[in-house]
């Protein structure tokens, strides 16, 4: 039974009643030591209203979750742009080809083909673009959850890992929009490596981050064709003989130890380099020279070449391939590279691959290891806070339960989680303990039996949830915190972020939030922004992508 403390509750809403206030608390902010912090807690969260779950529901029904279940529909990812020839061919490409301007050379190229009335035997030709990271590709092709037509990776590796999967796949074209990746470091930083340690590699790089000259972050491996290439990088800068061997490995373990967390998106990495949190980072040359902003940085190539292969599947027609040829070629047109060249592209032609030599098999072991040591040996004490207001009522908290409880198959077993829910009042549904099979099964249970009503306490919930990290971490001591922010809406109720911000800072929890089925995302930006943590937005239709790929780079 919950213990429910309706006294504290009905004083609540009396007071706010009778004093015309709108439910928010004073407004405090300022910088706290963790001494400062605790007391502070402690003070505020006499006044929040708590109940707890006595006997949390263990779902002894649940089914084991397969990675493609664990995956949203594939039209989560858009299709920017749509063919209506008789034979249209889809293309899977990343946003670097098929984003916003000016990173939309692929579109551009594609409308052009469209209009310009290629047949094959009598039919006519078209292509359809869909706009999807190049490692997610992998991961929905390999589980059989999508079958495009076409595939242009940012670089080989991602073709040879299909490959290495079992899946048919023939590569049709080396390159299409010439590119690399590569090593961004501010310029006193670059000259600073330059001066102790010579040539700026990723061997260097990483020898100036252990010895505290720069700081450097990369993205996640998982879904950033960069991030794997400069992971491979590093794992052969480790052990030149053997990327995958056990010394490498180790030094993997020993550098994460004191790295910075792996950044959600490139996004994440700019604003990162924007705040000079890192001065060191990866990143592609295209993207790079597009970014005004990075100008005070210096770009060195590393790793292989991203070159934008094109491929075609076992699936693919001989007429759409005939078809993928055909645009391959009007790619390779002389005006059409003229316009790459001008979009950021075809840059340091004379650059050669640093080819470590991986298989398609060793790049898919590359990333496990990655998995096993991007904590650096520690484990993550996490609490996910989850809003139960009125407005998450029907849809919306079925498709966020129905999400929760499938990607918590990437969060590993010896981490430790807790489940916090809030509306009004604030919920310990699972107090936290490790993550094994029975206690992701009350994870999974609580999760489900999830209710909708009332209003918006959400920093009421952030302080119970730092409370129970922190305590916990008297257990653990070497434990790293997370809280995990899932909400669709403005704080209403309790204390507003200014009140908490002091004690978040002063205990250096980061907060990752989940903006659900809202765009007004300002005040959780500043949350998350507190300990460099990331804010995504997410719908319905997309949280399981969302949080699966939140799970990896942090659980």
């Amino acid at each position: 039974m919950k213990n429910v403390k309706k006294i504290l509750a009905v004083a609540l809403i009396f007071s706010i009643a009778f004093t015309g206030c709108s439910g928010v608390r004073t407004e405090k902010e300022k910088t706290l030591s963790k001494e400062e912090a605790m007391t502070e807690l402690n003070t505020l969260l006499k006044k929040v209203d708590v109940d707890e779950v006595d006997n949390p529901t263990i779902d002894i029904y649940s089914e084991d979750t397969k990675e493609a279940d664990a995956l949203a529909d594939i039209d989560t990812f858009p299709l920017v742009l749509r063919g209506n020839g008789n034979i249209d061919i889809e293309i899977a490409a990343p946003s670097e080809l098929c984003g916003d301007a000016p990173d939309d050379w692929l579109i551009n190229v594609a409308q052009k083909f469209n209009k310009g009335g290629n047949t094959i035997d009598g039919k006519s030709v078209s292509v359809s673009i869909r706009k999807i990271s190049s490692g997610e590709v992998v991961t929905y092709v390999n589980a059989d959850a999508y079958k495009p037509d076409v595939y242009i990776p940012s670089n080989y590796a991602l073709g040879m890992m299909i490959e290495a999967s079992g899946v048919g796949i023939e590569k049709i074209e080396d390159r299409i929009a010439g590119n690399t990746a590569g090593l961004l470091l501010r310029k006193d930083v670059n000259q600073e490596v330059q001066e102790k340690y010579g040539e700026v590699t990723v061997a260097n790089v990483l020898t100036a981050a252990n010895d505290g000259v720069l700081t450097f972050a990369y993205t996640n491996p998982y879904t950033s064709a960069t991030g794997l290439n400069i992971l491979t990088a590093m794992l052969a800068s480790f052990d030149p003989s053997d990327p995958l061997s056990s010394k490498a490995s180790k030094a993997l373990l020993d550098y994460q130890k004191k790295a910075p967390p792996v950044a959600y998106t490139t996004g994440v990495l700019r604003e990162s380099a924007r705040k000079g949190v890192v001065n060191a980072m990866v990143m592609e040359e295209q993207a790079y020279i597009n970014t005004p902003e990075l100008r005070d940085y210096v770009y060195t190539p590393a790793g292989i070449r991203h070159d934008h292969p094109v491929y075609v599947f076992e699936w693919t027609s001989d007429e759409k391939k005939q078809a993928a040829k055909m645009f391959t070629e009007f790619c390779k047109s002389a005006d059409n590279q003229k316009t790459a060249t001008e979009k950021g592209f075809n840059r340091h032609d004379e650059y050669k691959d640093q080819d470590s030599g991986l298989t398609g098999t060793q790049y898919i072991s590359a990333q496990k290891v990655w998995k096993e040591n991007k904590t650096g040996g520690k484990p993550i004490i996490a609490v996910f806070v989850t809003d139960v207001s009125g407005s998450m009522d029907g849809e919306p908290l079925n498709a966020l339960k129905d999400s929760l409880v499938k990607s918590s198959i990437y969060i590993g077993q010896e981490h430790y989680v807790g489940l916090v829910s809030y509306a009004s009042s604030v919920t310990i549904n699972l107090p936290i303990d490790q993550f094994d099979a029975t206690q992701q099964a009350k994870f999974s249970g609580e999760t489900k039996a999830l209710t909708a009503s009332g209003g918006t306490a959400t920093y009421d919930a952030i302080l119970v949830a730092v409370d129970m990290i922190e305590k916990k971490m008297e257990e653990v001591p070497d434990a790293k915190p997370l809280i995990f922010v899932l909400t669709d809406g403005v704080q209403n109720e309790g204390y507003s972020l200014n009140r908490i911000t002091g004690i978040i800072g002063g205990l250096q929890i980061p907060v990752y939030s989940i903006a659900y089925n809202y765009s007004d995302t300002g005040e959780l930006e500043k949350l998350s922004g507190i300990n460099e943590a990331a804010t995504i937005k997410a719908g319905s239709d997309d949280i399981v992508n969302q949080l699966r790929n939140l799970f990896n780079v942090n659980m």
